[in-house]
């Protein structure tokens, strides 16, 4: 680029140029704020020491601490598509957050690109990984035994943050909220089908995450046709066991009408772990709902209210009968009443009605942090097999066969949780300081994709932000050098 490339004169102002220079300029300030994250809750070198390598040492340019740190950036601070590594190779503050090296260390290039102020060293990267290196990092987490790493580094990122913002203490109960999402894929990536509730293409995995703590601690893919409950007693029980292990003492599970089936509810109940569930409407329902339909004698107050029928039921398919509360509900603009069902096996003692349907209009708590991730990290599952056709401009000698893409997707997916969870953490340390909530979209648009200027002087870098963004960095750092997350 030499010193500078090209000069850019907006017709509005002739006064102004533009110009791009070799400077150590960048927009993704907030990379050192989320590996600052990171080595707080110990969380990449807890993967680094589970996950299998089977690269040979001596060959490797980018170690794998150095590849997660750069995934985990990447998609936290918005960066979604595999192409996207390539344009940020050369921003210096990715390139200090992500890397190993110690000091200046991490900014130093190679001969080919000029800089006058840091040492040349052909030995070093140059720059991040790029896309081919990611995606070969893709296709290495995706054995069985390294996407199994992956699940449970969710969890122990929570149970991390959660110990840590409760002066090491695992809380006493804790929610788990099951569900199912739809991720919409554009092409024929293996596995992805025509689903016609959503009526688009799409994977169907399901996710877990505490409504508590908004974190997400597990998620599975599975294929876009299957149904809402498919594989859930598989997903649900280990989950609920590591949960009870690491993160809280008795954990309950909340579900919505999709999922209540004989063998889930059996499986709970042989637990003794408490659930709330809806269960969808049918005949037999209906008919003893029938009765509770009529409204009340007099006139209607001005509030909606909300009336509660404690019953029994057992559907054709279930071993027994289990506990029904019927909710029927006014709506101010309604003329007839509205109602629905809830099942659970907590007793009329443990928790009454009213109790029973406040803990489960909670899981809207629940949804809101699965649309956040939806919305916020956009997971992009993308991986089809495509065989390599060039190799540096040639036919390849040899023709591998083609990584399995359902399983690269999963850890595509995966990698977005984390990277969710690291950015929830920051989110939480930052309402923390500041006494205020916020979302995560705002935290990465006021703290993280922010401009700022890396300087050297007497070998050691200065990271030069705006006086506005250094004003909020004040405020959640020392919190955040409060904040030290153990094993545990």
């Amino acid at each position: 680029m030499g010193d500078r490339q090209g000069v850019l004169i907006p017709t509005f102002n002739g006064s102004i140029r533009i110009e791009g220079r070799p400077e150590r300029l960048t927009g993704e300030a907030g990379a050192i704020l989320l590996r600052e994250t990171m080595e707080r809750l110990g969380i990449i070198d807890w993967l680094d020491d589970r996950l299998h390598d089977k690269r040979n040492p001596f060959l490797i340019t980018h170690p794998f601490a150095e590849l997660l740190r750069t995934e985990v950036c990447r998609l936290a601070q918005g960066w979604r598509d595999q192409d996207d590594a390539d344009h940020l190779r050369h921003a210096a503050a990715f390139r200090i957050a992500v890397s190993d090296r110690s000091g200046i260390d991490p900014l130093k290039t190679r001969p080919h690109v000029e800089d006058e102020e840091l040492p040349h060293n052909p030995s070093v990267p140059d720059g991040l990984a790029s896309q081919p290196t990611l995606s070969r990092l893709h296709k290495s987490l995706s054995t069985e035994h390294n996407r199994d790493v992956l699940r449970d580094s969710l969890l122990e990122n929570t149970a991390r943050r959660v110990r840590a913002m409760n002066s090491d203490h695992r809380p006493r109960y804790l929610t788990l909220d099951i569900d199912s999402l739809p991720i919409e894929v554009h092409g024929q990536q293996p596995g992805s089908e025509y689903n016609g509730h959503y009526h688009a293409r799409v994977y169907h995995p399901l996710i877990a995450s505490i409504a508590e703590t908004g974190d997400i601690i597990g998620l599975q893919l599975r294929k876009g046709s299957v149904h809402t409950a498919d594989g859930d007693l598989d997903f649900i029980l280990p989950l609920l066991d590591r949960v009870e292990k690491r993160l809280c003492q008795v954990a309950s599970v909340r579900i919505d009408a999709g999922f209540p089936d004989e063998p889930l509810l059996a499986a709970l109940e042989a637990r003794r772990t408490p659930y709330v569930a809806r269960i969808k409407n049918n005949a037999v329902l209906d008919r003893m709902a029938e009765p509770q339909l009529r409204r009340p004698v007099g006139r209607r107050t001005k509030e909606p209210r909300i009336f509660f029928h404690e019953m029994t039921y057992r559907a054709e398919s279930w071993s027994r009968e289990r506990r029904v509360v019927l909710v029927v509900l006014e709506r101010e603009d309604d003329l007839f009443l509205h109602h629905f069902w809830l099942i659970t096996n907590w007793t009329a003692e443990q928790m009454e009605p009213a109790e029973l349907l406040e803990l489960y209009r909670e899981r809207g708590t629940a949804e809101g942090h699965f649309g956040e991730f939806m919305d916020v990290l956009e997971p992009a599952l993308s991986s089809a097999p495509r065989p390599k056709t060039t190799y540096r401009g040639e036919q390849p000698v040899r023709r591998y066969p083609s990584a399995d893409s359902f399983e690269i997707n999963e850890v595509r997916l995966l990698l977005s949780a984390l990277g969710y969870n690291v950015l929830h953490t920051t989110r939480m340390l930052y309402e923390s300081a500041t006494g205020q909530g916020t979302s995560l979209r705002r935290v990465r648009e006021r703290l993280l994709r922010v401009a700022g200027r890396v300087l050297i002087h007497s070998r050691r870098a200065t990271l030069v932000l705006g006086l506005a963004t250094a004003g909020l960095w004040a405020r959640l750092w020392p919190v955040l050098c409060a904040f030290e997350a153990g094993a545990g």
